[in-house]
């Protein structure tokens, strides 16, 4: 098939890397390129990245609003457009552009967790399973018919980012015989049920900071959600404190919650927040202008650490 692809971050690589080969990639569109560092250095999404390994054209609008953009599109003749986490919304005249429409591979069980952070969301949501779904796009924020889904387990050391990997690839798998079979006419849409939707916005830094009062599980299932961005923090002596590794116990300490307390394990001593339910144990951490070391190394350089009441 004659198609477009649409995606920004890592996640989207394995699904294009997929289509390489069998399918003629008439462009791949991707987001504007960002700046970092002191020097402000544009910065290229990994789908731009990989355009230039395979030489295929890339197109960055800042959207489509204007009809320069959209007859742009239109001259390129494809089919189908494939959107993995491209991260613009698609308006309805981009969505009537190919005959097969736009499909978008969304990384959840819909209608659970429709919206920007459906890895986030499933993690939270401590959901036994979750999977990918390929879904024909309409106008609206991931309710279009499903095409084709895969459920996969939800296992305890899952990250947002290992998650992503894992859903990435099974992506990948299973996209090239949903094009086919869609493009053939031997799939039937089926439609979601709204009543069971549930949604996973967007992520902010602010998701991060830590309440204490929370129970240590749910400190826990967020260390876990995101990571590896915005991670979950607190401060500590004026200084941004990232706890990276957390494990949650069900002792309760007694005290005020965010007090540091000291746990031993095995003739090993590390430290512990006592949280609304429970205790989160440190297992790695990272102070401000720093690396993450264990809570172990932190606390012998640090005595004062342990009785400190860390802010929510």
């Amino acid at each position: 098939m004659r198609l477009i692809f649409m995606g920004t971050p890592s996640i989207a690589l394995p699904v294009l890397n997929g289509l390489v080969g069998e399918h003629e990639i008439m462009a791949l569109y991707t987001q504007p390129d960002t700046f970092a560092g002191r020097g402000r250095q544009p910065v290229e999404s990994p789908i731009k990245q990989r355009a230039a390994e395979l030489g295929l054209p890339v197109e960055q609008p800042l959207n489509f609003r204007d009809a320069a953009t959209i007859s742009k599109l239109r001259d390129l003749q494809p089919e189908v457009i494939v959107v993995v986490a491209y991260g613009k919304i698609l308006p309805k005249l981009v969505l009537e552009v190919p005959p097969a429409g736009c499909i978008n591979v969304h990384f959840s069980l819909l209608p659970y967790h429709r919206g920007a952070s459906p890895l986030a969301g499933a993690i939270l949501a401590s959901n036994l399973f979750t999977g990918v779904s390929i879904m024909l796009m309409d106008r609206g924020l991931d309710t279009g018919p499903v095409l084709s889904q895969c459920q996969v387990p939800l296992f305890d050391h899952d990250t947002a980012e290992s998650l992503g990997r894992r859903l990435s690839v099974i992506a990948a798998n299973i996209l090239p015989e949903v094009l086919s079979s869609w493009s053939n006419r031997e799939i039937q849409p089926r439609t979601q049920d709204n009543s069971r939707a549930t949604y996973s916005g967007i992520v902010s830094k602010e998701d991060g900071r830590i309440d204490w009062h929370e129970p240590a599980d749910c400190l826990w299932r967020k260390s876990r959600a995101y990571y590896p961005w915005p991670g979950i923090f607190t401060s500590w002596q004026g200084k941004t404190l990232k706890l990276t590794k957390v494990v949650p116990l069900d002792y309760q300490f007694d005290g005020n919650v965010g007090t540091v307390v000291e746990l031993k394990d095995n003739k090993v001593f590390k430290a512990g927040i006592i949280t609304g339910k429970g205790t989160l144990e440190i297992a790695t951490m990272q102070i401000e202008g720093k690396k993450a070391i264990s809570s172990s190394e932190f606390i012998r350089g640090r005595q004062d650490f342990i009785g400190s009441i860390l802010p929510s």
